[in-house]
């Protein structure tokens, strides 16, 4: 039997097949499915002790990475940027959550967290920083993971790209950047609990972060932020300013002739990214129990672009899904071949790049017009080649 679809940009296509329609079934459903599986799935089968709650906080941890890799799908799959600081915006974020946390914990001498204390050379009479102070208070270090990245993201890409700093240039500067963050992040005089980083926490909210019900509350919050996150994105690029970010990436000097000031909005957007990251390092710093500036490292950041490739830039479906087929080839293979993890990881995802270069998504997809294609040849009169 067949039947009458309409394609992605509203123009009536000729009848598919069963083998289409299901295609198409598939492809509008996955990621909603994912979504449930999350949501639904996974506390369930907690709930019957089929899985422990140690297997439930790894999968928080993995949708809160997701949520940076959709943030650099906005920038780079939609506007054409390609930034390699994405990981510095999430460890920012888990710094901001981080040092909120570490004030709640054990404390030492006049107020001193714990996690500060044991790095600091100011033993006796030391004082608490100033800028610890504000961490204090829960609601404004919630304020902090927005404004902080997304300030520092806007003012940063706004003198970035007024410069006309664009393409392979950018991303050099991105990395100089968080290496420099990084350095600085490590020094012991910043404060800032230098290389052992922020850890000693014990309760978010005044929920003990060791109970099982406070990590199921974690855990289904990054379920929804990572839900809302690709809503929130997925109604972005259809927008008409979704339209000009693909205006920029794929011609920005007609843009500019048009009449439009591409600074802006490319400026938005990565501000947008920004923010998306350090919603999953403020999320993913009470489930993993610490957060240090390894976090910044480049090639975290450049982890988060294998996994953008892997799913398929441009696409945010893409984005979701290669980040967490990443992240739960990353676990299983690091723990069956300790020795050569990293071979097999590498060479499996050179393979797909070469055979698909764009992602898994976009293979999917071109399944699915050379399905169509049979079916419309025929309907047409002509022969299947």
């Amino acid at each position: 039997m067949m039947t009458s679809v309409t394609n992605d940009i509203g123009h009536r296509t000729s009848d598919i097949g069963p083998l289409s329609t299901a295609h198409r079934l598939v492809t509008k459903s996955s990621l909603w499915l994912t979504f449930a599986f999350f949501a639904l799935a996974v506390p369930l089968g907690y709930a019957v002790g089929w899985i422990d709650i140690t297997t439930v906080n790894q999968f928080g941890r993995y949708l809160c990475i997701a949520l940076v890799a959709l943030g650099l799908d906005l920038i780079w799959g939609y506007t054409g940027i390609l930034s390699l600081c994405q990981m510095m915006f999430f460890t920012l974020g888990g710094y901001c959550i981080g040092m909120h946390l570490a004030m709640k914990g054990p404390l030492q001498g006049d107020g001193i967290p714990t996690a500060l204390f044991v790095v600091s050379s100011q033993v006796s009479g030391m004082k608490l920083p100033w800028f610890w102070q504000p961490f204090d208070s829960v609601w404004l270090s919630i304020m902090a993971v927005f404004v902080i990245p997304g300030l520092f993201a806007y003012i940063y890409g706004w003198l970035a790209f007024r410069s006309r700093v664009r393409g392979v240039y950018f991303s050099i500067i991105t990395q100089a950047t968080t290496v420099a963050a990084t350095q600085v992040f490590r020094l012991n005089d910043m404060q800032l609990c230098g290389t052992n980083g922020l850890t000693n926490f014990v309760t978010i909210f005044g929920f003990p972060l060791n109970d099982s019900s406070t990590k199921i509350g974690l855990y289904l919050a990054s379920v929804a932020a990572l839900t809302g996150g690709y809503l929130f994105c997925r109604f972005l690029v259809n927008s008409r300013a979704g339209r000009i970010l693909i205006a920029v990436r794929d011609s920005e000097s007609r843009l500019r002739f048009a009449g439009y000031q591409p600074i802006y909005y490319k400026a938005f957007a990565f501000a947008v990214a920004a923010v998306l990251g350090a919603v999953g390092g403020m999320l993913y710093t009470p489930q993993n129990g610490i957060i240090t500036p390894f976090k910044m490292n480049p090639e975290e950041s450049i982890y988060i672009v294998a996994m953008v490739a892997l799913g398929g830039r441009g696409t945010l479906t893409g984005a979701i899904l290669g980040s967490l087929i990443f992240s739960f080839a990353y676990s299983w293979l690091s723990s069956m071949f300790a020795d050569w993890w990293l071979i097999i990881l590498g060479s499996l995802f050179v393979f797909v790049i070469l055979v698909m270069p764009d992602g898994l998504v976009g293979a999917w997809r071109r399944l699915g017009i050379w399905l169509s294609k049979p079916n419309q040849t025929q309907l047409s009169g002509g022969s299947t080649p």
